[in-house]
């Protein structure tokens, strides 16, 4: 697709026209960094609106969609199955090897193992690798002692890293090993892969990590007729039968791989049986995942085509042909040339310079639709920003108005009212201790009422909003308390567009995160919980036919959310543990492909529904758009899945205090994610509370009794008052004077 049909596709008359754009190469991906970098930011803003154009952008991977993850509008659908790899092979088969030999520094008497492995650059993969090249170490004496030479065995591992780093690691582990200098090598497999898998006499997949689809770097290998060797992965197992098109090796016991590989390579070639399986492989690579490329595509003709009414429906999935679904149609495929699909990637690299020179001219006089289109866009962006405005004028204005409102009073109210919050304060500390008793948040102090619940600000454009009438039926379950502490949600993970493959839960995790999150999330369980020892076991999450979670959108009482808030804080400190270091100072992060300031936002998507699941809440899904009510992953069908001691509110407790204790202690200076993330609180701070109360107290009647002290001493020392004063005689007198008197 040139530039001039990206753009004739954004006008009429083709505006509405529905548009499937499949993308096979990364090159666009790896230059949208340098747009922004070079002062060519208008040609990202193109590129991203050629992307939103398209009703569906249709991938052969799941790496490619990672990569182009800043155009994702939702319209990606990723279609594992394609004869591209095939074509390739076929198109190259009458060049001469000897060529690529001497390119790679090879000779004929080299035997050439080629290491592949997943398209993610993941944390296990150097270990992963080792425990490959440590199973080859035999073939390395026995190809020397058969030829005689030293530098009969050739061995090169193929990754998805372009920047070198990979490449010292793999120095490393040949050190490790006592491998001869030069026997093993480093190459990237977007720019060697297709030449280095031609030369190889053997192919080994050295990643153990669950794809989601079959490598095409194997369906390349397979079509080269080269022999595989690959571990017991799901997906692998359902195409390659062992010692049929292939040999199989189970991961968890890598002597296996060193058994096959001696099986299959005698005096430093491949035996008579590793030639057969390798020429059967072939074979079987020719008509690879076809029925999945048919159903895929079938698949998205009937959700982008709006057929009208008078049109004849077009026949279901499953009564296509056979013929059409058992092999690719290859007498359609040679009306191409084969030569276009020499080089793709440099093929691409070019036209994006070209578009890049084109763009950088002055731009060519537009029509004047364009230029309408344009003009009515810039009146809409500047009534939006005078709105922007309008509404934050109309809000300062409410609040002014709101602190004018206060009734006013003279200065010995202010000091009469300032007493009294005071008393209060007071008052407040001489509860009993029981009612002192507090969760992670105090948010019991923000949210008074007994649910709370929120909902992402994507789901309005994604249209799966709540809408009047479902929340008032979530309304009336709750106040009928229909479904008791129960966990309530809107947006399902089988609609997600990122899940068009309807994958069970971490498969699906594992997909939005690089294909780092079951390990990213059994370290943190590991390190949050104080496990030593060697553990890598995950919170079961069944596939039973329901559905999880996503996109933030749920409601469920403010308890039960307090309680959750306590469990994520953790898991979200020791998640931001393992990975701080690396994503501050290089911007990379384990659960991106790409450069991500939103590290782990993606996990914490979904760690609501582990929590909710393994702490027996009910789980209820709510339709959207009706209202009607389904519970998800029943609680009598758990039993003996759950975590509950994990999930426990006590040991979370525990766990919560263990780290308030710490965070509280003067000596702990270092970087630290959980004491910013909500209040600190353990016994001990309130014990600190109870004598910095009974000292104010003793201070206070101290000052109390000194000030007795000081009126008492005042009025002894206070001089009498002048004046005369006449005091009255005692009435015994008086009474004989008058009798004195009368004589």
């Amino acid at each position: 697709m040139n530039d001039h049909t990206c753009y004739s596709f954004m006008q009429e008359p083709f505006k509405s026209l529905p548009l499937i754009w499949t993308i096979h190469e990364r090159a666009l991906a790896t230059q949208l960094g340098q747009y922004s970098l070079n002062g060519t930011s208008e040609i990202y803003n193109d590129w991203k609106k050629s992307f939103s154009r398209a009703s569906v952008v249709v991938f052969p991977n799941y790496a490619l969609p990672m990569m182009y993850s800043t155009f994702d509008t939702g319209n990606y659908f990723v279609i594992p199955a394609t004869p591209t790899e095939v074509r390739e092979a076929e198109s190259v088969t009458a060049v001469t090897k000897e060529p690529l030999q001497s390119k790679l520094g090879l000779t004929d008497d080299d035997f050439v193992v080629v290491v592949v492995g997943s398209q993610f650059m993941y944390k296990g993969l150097p270990l992963e690798h080792a425990l490959i090249l440590q199973a080859l170490k035999p073939l390395l004496a026995d190809i020397s002692s058969d030829i005689g030479l030293s530098s009969g065995l050739k061995i090169f591992v193929l990754t998805g890293d372009s920047t070198g780093n990979y490449a010292k690691a793999v120095e490393a582990i040949s050190a490790t090993l006592k491998y001869p200098e030069g026997v093993i090598k480093h190459a990237d497999r977007y720019a060697n892969a297709d030449y280095i898998l031609r030369t190889a006499n053997l192919v080994i997949y050295g990643s153990f990590l669950e794809e989601q689809s079959f490598p095409d770097i194997l369906i390349q290998a397979m079509r080269y007729e080269k022999l595989i060797i690959a571990p017991n992965l799901s997906m692998i197992q359902k195409y390659v039968d062992d010692r049929v098109n292939g040999f199989i090796f189970p991961k968890e016991n890598i002597k296996v791989l060193s058994t096959i590989i001696s099986e299959v390579v005698s005096s430093g070639k491949l035996s008579p049986l590793a030639q057969n399986v390798a020429s059967i492989g072939k074979e079987t690579a020719k008509n690879f995942m076809v029925v999945e490329a048919v159903e895929g595509y079938a698949f998205v003709l009937e959700s982008i085509l709006k057929l009208p009414s008078e049109v004849a429906a077009p026949k279901s999935v499953a009564e296509i042909s056979p013929k059409y679904k058992n092999e690719w149609q290859w007498n359609i495929a040679n009306i191409i040339p084969g030569s276009i699909y020499k080089d793709r990637e440099l093929s691409s690299s070019i036209f994006l310079d070209k578009i890049r020179e084109l763009l950088s001219n002055p731009e060519p006089p537009i029509s004047t639709t364009a230029k309408n289109d344009e003009f009515v866009y810039s009146i809409w962006k500047e009534q939006k920003r005078a709105d922007i405005a309008s509404e934050i004028k109309r809000r300062e204005y409410q609040e002014m108005k709101d602190r004018s409102d206060q009734p006013q009073g003279t200065w010995e109210d202010v000091y009469k009212n300032s007493k009294r919050a005071d008393r209060l304060k007071n008052d407040l500390h001489e509860i009993e201790d029981g009612e002192l008793e507090r969760t992670a948040n105090r948010i019991d102090s923000i949210h008074k009422n007994a649910w709370i619940g929120f909902q992402s600000w994507r789901a309005t454009p994604a249209k799966v909003a709540l809408s009047s009438r479902a929340e008032k039926a979530l309304l009336e379950v709750i106040e009928a308390q229909k479904h008791g502490d129960a966990f309530y949600f809107w947006i399902r993970m089988d609609k997600d567009p990122r899940n068009p493959l309807k994958l069970d839960f971490w498969s699906f995790c594992d997909a939005v995160n690089a294909g780092n999150c079951r390990s990213a999330f059994s370290d943190a369980l590991k390190r949050m919980y104080g496990i030593k020892h060697e553990w890598d076991s995950l919170p079961p999450m069944p596939m039973d036919g329901n559905t999880w979670s996503v996109m933030h959108s749920w409601a469920l009482p403010t308890r039960s959310f307090l309680e959750f808030i306590m469990f994520a804080r953790m898991f979200v400190d020791a998640l931001d543990s393992q990975v701080y270091n690396e994503h501050h100072s290089t911007g990379h992060c384990c659960l991106s492909l790409n450069k991500d300031k939103h590290c782990y936002s993606r996990v914490l998507e979904l760690l609501i529904n582990v929590w909710a699941y393994h702490s027996a809440r009910h789980i209820v899904y709510v339709n959207p758009e009706t209202g009607l009510m389904h519970e998800q992953h029943k609680l009598q069908k758990r039993k003996g899945h759950m975590w509950v001691k994990w999930f426990n509110l006590l040991t979370l407790k525990s766990m919560d205090e263990d780290l308030a204790e710490e965070a509280d202690s003067e000596q702990n200076k270092k970087r630290w994610l959980w004491p910013s993330t909500g209040e600190i609180f353990w016994e001990g701070i309130l014990e600190r509370e109870r004598e910095q109360k009974k000292k104010e107290n003793a201070d206070k009647k101290k000052k109390s009794k000194e000030k007795l002290e000081r009126i008492k001493n005042r009025n002894q020392h206070r001089h009498k008052p002048l004046g005369k004063y006449v005091k009255s005689p005692p009435e015994k007198m008086v009474n004989t004077t008058s009798a004195v008197g009368r004589r």
